[in-house]
């Protein structure tokens, strides 16, 4: 069953710093107690209206069509097969919606849910373990990060890709990339900018550059045609997710 918010979500709310920066977001989770805990988080940090919340994968494509948010946040098992309904969703959505991004939630530290949600490309999603849900401002960063056609990877499957690396050696296309490009790598996969690896890494702006152009020419990324560090991000999990 669905909810919807009665709020319009105009720009001019009060109290809400910077309104017309408010992201109106879809929630679907099957778990009604679930879904408004975290609609009461989201709103709680006044910069998320959450326009309507959803049960199962047919409820969150009907709201999407009719309501056009800015961003969904989903969980990747739903009713009624409990199965990966969550990333199946994902795929139509940024199929038929090109402007609304979506990030998947799974209790799951499992890379082959991530390698299945990124399988046609990665921008405008991304993928976080449901732990990060306490974490309000790592999540309302994702949701503002897919909304730009950017990606988000949890933390911990990043860490499980690198630690999968270091066995593989020299058969992993990333065995080219030091260990300091890789740490600029794994920031990438969390979304963040060079400003943001700056302040992650403690390194200077000239430094970052240096180092994400190395990434991109070692990974043989093409200079036009493909957003780079999209493909930069996919290419990591791709070249160590099998």
């Amino acid at each position: 069953m669905s909810d919807e918010s009665n709020g319009s979500g105009a720009p001019g709310g009060s109290g809400a710093p910077g309104a017309s920066d408010m992201l109106r977001v879809v929630i679907a989770e099957d778990n009604y107690l679930v879904r408004e805990g975290v609609r009461r988080l989201l709103e709680d940090s006044g910069e998320v209206d959450v326009v309507a919340g959803t049960g199962n994968a047919t409820e969150l494509l009907d709201a999407v069509r009719r309501l056009s948010p800015d961003a969904v946040l989903t969980d990747i098992r739903m009713p009624p097969g409990h199965h990966m309904e969550g990333i199946e969703a994902a795929r139509a959505i940024r199929a038929a919606h090109p402007e609304t991004g979506v990030v998947v939630l799974s209790q799951h530290a499992d890379e082959s849910y991530a390698l299945a949600l990124f399988a046609e490309g990665s921008a405008g999603l991304g993928y976080l373990l449901k732990d990060r849900i306490g974490d309000l401002e790592d999540l309302v960063h994702a949701l503002r990060e897919v909304c730009a056609g950017g990606s988000v990877i949890d933390p911990q499957i990043v860490d499980t890709l690198v630690r999968r690396r270091s066995a593989a050696g020299a058969s992993s296309p990333l065995a080219a990339l030091s260990p300091r490009e890789l740490e600029v790598l794994r920031e990438m996969a969390q979304g963040r900018t060079n400003a943001g690896i700056e302040q992650s890494l403690f390194l200077s702006t000239s430094t970052v550059e240096k180092h994400v152009n190395a990434i991109f020419t070692k990974l043989r990324l093409p200079e036009t045609g493909v957003h780079r560090r999209v493909a930069a991000v996919l290419a990591f999990l791709q070249n160590d997710g099998g």
